[in-house]
């Protein structure tokens, strides 16, 4: 029965994770959802900031510490390893919720390109964006990034085996092109505003500092063949070789 119930756990934060992607979707695009990164009532500029500003940075600090393997061997002595992943899901989830209900919009517009060429461009990248994000996830192993693949082979009581270090598809040309593709969306959009600037500016930086603590632990845990891999192929920018770094 315990097994069943971590598989249905599992499922179940799978869903919330599917529900939380594709309202980021709207959130940063302004679109489609009810609450965006530049709706809602105003409130006055440095309360907005700082609200803003905790809100990622609670999101930062629980995304990398829970990812980082100290933390998780401690944390599997608490919460069963097969449900781990899940959990490390759920709570991410349950952040960026919050950060999208309690975010303070900063609406003041910097440019806004309409009815132009370069609209229809950066509406595209945008879009590509978010699909570099969904297809990298399936060029590693989507279900078991997610926690499926973990709770599934604990349903059949199978031990768990970690993935083998691969390079498919997009890994080829950059050695992260998920965040890649979330940098894309998040500064692609013909009309930028102060809140949506200084949301781009916080995760992209985020994003270069977190990778420098992922690369770390993946050296650790692939050696040589990782070592290899990052003189061969650069981290973000798909050009020229890879950096020692």
């Amino acid at each position: 029965m315990s097994k069943v119930l971590a598989f249905l756990y599992g499922i179940a934060a799978y869903v919330l994770f599917l529900g939380v992607f594709l309202y980021a979707i709207g959130f940063v695009g302004n679109f489609a959802v009810p609450k965006s990164i530049d709706s809602g009532p105003m409130a006055p500029f440095l309360p907005s900031l700082l609200t803003d500003a905790i809100l990622l940075g609670l999101f930062a600090v629980q995304h990398s510490v829970m990812a980082r393997p100290g933390f998780k061997r401690v944390w599997t002595k608490i919460v069963p390893v097969a449900i781990e992943r899940s959990t490390f899901v759920v709570l991410s989830s349950l952040i960026l919720a919050l950060l999208y209900w309690k975010w303070q919009p900063l609406p003041k517009v910097l440019w806004d390109i309409q009815g132009t060429a370069g609209t229809y461009l950066l509406w595209g990248l945008f879009a590509l964006g978010w699909l570099i994000v969904l297809l990298s996830t399936f060029m590693i192993n989507h279900f078991d990034l997610f926690g499926l693949r973990q709770v599934y082979l604990n349903l059949r009581n199978t031990q768990y085996s970690h993935l083998k270090f691969t390079t498919l598809g997009l890994y080829r040309l950059v050695r992260h092109p998920i965040m890649l593709g979330f940098i894309i969306a998040f500064w692609a959009t013909p009309r930028m505003s102060v809140g949506h600037l200084f949301f781009a500016i916080m995760t992209t930086g985020y994003v270069l500092v977190a990778l420098r603590l992922e690369e770390r632990d993946l050296v650790t845990y692939h050696g040589e063949d990782y070592i290899q891999y990052k003189k061969q192929v650069p981290m973000l920018v798909p050009l020229g070789g890879g950096k020692r770094d």
